[in-house]
This record gives structure tokens, C-alpha cells and sequence, in this order.
């Protein structure tokens, strides 16, 4: 071989080896490939890239997955880095666990509620009209056989399910006009999510679906006439307050929202015990500092509705009653048709009667 022969082949090789490296691998293999950071000298040893359902800009639901990826990251001294994604910049809003699943992303920060079309129990995690106040969704979770129940629904779709967000009840929702009865529910186009979407179109509206991202300009133009969605600090920072006045509560709807941090299980079992507990823990950490920020920052946007123009209404008792009732049918609905919601849902009521001996006893009567 010449010389130039010999030194074309040296430097196609090389390039080669360039490529190779570069590479796109499959989530699983690319989380065990060790990086030398440049600027810490740190081996990073897993880097994922995590879609989020919801903007990091937003105030509580948002922040807090960049909370738990930062405080990860930071106790692993670097070793783990977990990157944040923003809704559709990788993945849309509504495909996270899709793409979890089919080994697209390693991870993603979701809200489950948003799959009951496509695994029907996965309400139960997310949020449920009437249902657990959050701490005792967390002790359900963590004491009551929750955690593995929500295992062995998400093992037969490929994730592992960590439980990593928590915050109290959302509003009932933002109308332009006042509810005085279920009548006025009749013939509504709203966006609603999760159960308390099939309880509202139940009654006669007419229910959509869109990502929280949308919804002011779908409010603006009139495409929807009203809207739930999320805690009022974090309605009040998407503009909800500029086209509907009315703002109503309780979140009957949606009691808790508890957020999870959905891992691909081939990903997960790839993952040694101390990094798999890196994740727990983080996940942990991020439930109850989300729950402190998101019941510390609502009275103070309430108390400011005066100021904008927006009242703040509660539900009338006979209303709540009949959304009791409708709820009740369609949750009866629910379990009759699937299984893994039967079960799920008997391990939730089985836990809340004998919270109830607690509950009922403990707690002082803040009315009296």
C-alpha cells in the first residue's frame, strides 16, 4: 500500500470511528455509556433527556420538575444528569409516555391522567373527583399498597412509575358566565381533563382536550367557553383571569393531582440499586416540597382577585351533591369495564374507610 493509500485509510477510519460514536443508541444503551465532562471532570454516567407535560415557566406544576432533575443531578455529584425537556420540544405533551414506553426517552415527568384513553386505571394516580385529599394519596401510596399496585399496571406497559409530584386540589374552573345550576353546564364547550371530563360531558357539555399551553388562546377566540385546569396561581400566570371572571372551586374534580416520573423498565432495570434510590429519593423529595409550595402560594393570588376583576365562587352544595352522584356512576362505569381499575379502585376505598377512624377523630372542626 503507498503512502497516501495507507493515510486515506487512517483518516477513513477515524472519521468512521467519529461517527460511530455519535451514533443514536437506544435509551438503555445510551444511559451506561460513561462521558468525561470537560468542564467538572466528572464521569457523567447517565445523561437523559426528560420531556415534561407541563412548561417548566410555570409556577408550582412546572418548577417542580426542575427542582427534583436539579437535586438529583447535584447528589450524584454530577455522575447523573437529568436534562429538561419542554413540552413538544422532543416529545407532544400528550405522547410522553408513549414515548417512554417505546424506548424513545428514557423518562418522563408526567401527569398519568392524561392516558386514561389509552390505559384506563391511569386516572386512579393522577386525580380523582371526590376523591383522596394529597397527604393521604401519599399515605396510600407509601403504606397501602399503592406504589405496587401502580408497579404492576405500568410493568405490562413497559415503565416504571415513580411517584414525584404532589399539589392540593385545582379550581373548579374559569367561566365567563355565573353557575347556578347543572343547566348551565348543558351545551358548554370546556376543556376538561381526567374523570371529571366524562362526569361534565356527562351533564351536557361539550368536553375537549388540549394542552394547558393552549388554552388562553382558545378562551381569547372562543373556540372553548370555559376551563379547568391547574391551581390559581398557575391559572392566574396563564391569563385565564383576562377572558373568564368566575372563577369556581372546590376542585371536586380533581382532589390531588400527584405527579410521577415515568422510567422505560428496561432503562430502569439497567440501573443499579444506589441509582435507582438516587431517583426515589429525589422523586420523594420533590413530593412534599411540592405540596409546601403549592399550598403556601394560593391564598395570595385569591386574595388579589378583587384587584383584577375576578370573583372567586363556590359551588352550591345541591350542585356538588349531583356531580357526587354523576361521579359515582361513571367511576361504576369505569371498573365494570376494566379490571386493573376494579382493583385499584378497591384498594383505594378499602384504605380510605379505615383512614376515615383517623380522619374523622383527629383533625380539629375549623368551623366550630
Amino acid at each position: 500500500m503507498s503512502n497516501k493509500a495507507a493515510l486515506i485509510a487512517v483518516i477513513t477510519a477515524f472519521i468512521v470511528g467519529i461517527i460511530g460514536s455519535l451514533a443514536v443508541r437506544p435509551p438503555g444503551q445510551a444511559s451506561t455509556a460513561s462521558i468525561q465532562s470537560s468542564e467538572t471532570g466528572v464521569t457523567v454516567k447517565h445523561r437523559w433527556r426528560v420531556p415534561v407535560v407541563f412548561q417548566s415557566t410555570l409556577p408550582v406544576l412546572g418548577d417542580n420538575p426542575v427542582y427534583v432533575f436539579d437535586i438529583i443531578n447535584r447528589a450524584s455529584g454530577g455522575t447523573f444528569q437529568l436534562e429538561l425537556s419542554e413540552p413538544g420540544e422532543i416529545v407532544p405533551a400528550f405522547s410522553v409516555t408513549d414515548a417512554v414506553r417505546d424506548g424513545k426517552v428514557e423518562a418522563g415527568y408526567v401527569w398519568v391522567g392524561y392516558d386514561q384513553g389509552k390505559i384506563p386505571a391511569s386516572p386512579l394516580f393522577g386525580a380523582v373527583p371526590f376523591g383522596m385529599e394529597p397527604w393521604e394519596y401519599s399515605a396510600w401510596w407509601f403504606e397501602g399498597g399503592g406504589q405496587q399496585l401502580a408497579e404492576d399496571l405500568y410493568t405490562n406497559h413497559n415503565m416504571h412509575p415513580l411517584y414525584c409530584g404532589m399539589t392540593g386540589p385545582e379550581t373548579a374552573g374559569w367561566f365567563r358566565k355565573p353557575i347556578t345550576s347543572l343547566d348551565d353546564i348543558q351545551g358548554l364547550k370546556i376543556r376538561f381533563a381526567g374523570l371529571g371530563g366524562k362526569v361534565i360531558e356527562r351533564l351536557g357539555a361539550s368536553v375537549t382536550m388540549i394542552p394547558g399551553g393552549e388554552i388562553f388562546q382558545a378562551l381569547e377566540k372562543g373556540a372553548i367557553d370555559a376551563s379547568e385546569f391547574a391551581l390559581p396561581i398557575v391559572d392566574q400566570t396563564l391569563g385565564f383571569n383576562r377572558v373568564a371572571k368566575f372563577n369556581y372551586y372546590p376542585g371536586w374534580h380533581q382532589t390531588f393531582t400527584a405527579s410521577h416520573l415515568m422510567v422505560n423498565l428496561d432503562v430502569w432495570h439497567s440501573l443499579n440499586k444506589t441509582e435507582q434510590s438516587l431517583l426515589e429519593v429525589g422523586c420523594t423529595a420533590g413530593v412534599i416540597r411540592n405540596l409546601s409550595n403549592s399550598e403556601a402560594k394560593q391564598g395570595a393570588v385569591i386574595a388579589g382577585f378583587k384587584d383584577i376583576g375576578v370573583s372567586a365562587e363556590t359551588l352550591p352544595m345541591p350542585i356538588l351533591r349531583e356531580l357526587e352522584a354523576v361521579s359515582a356512576e361513571i367511576i361504576k362505569e369505569e371498573a365494570a369495564n376494566d379490571a386493573d381499575f376494579a382493583r385499584i379502585l378497591k384498594s383505594q376505598r378499602e384504605f380510605r374507610a379505615n383512614y376515615a377512624h383517623w380522619k374523622s377523630r383527629a383533625y380539629l372542626p375549623r368551623d366550630f
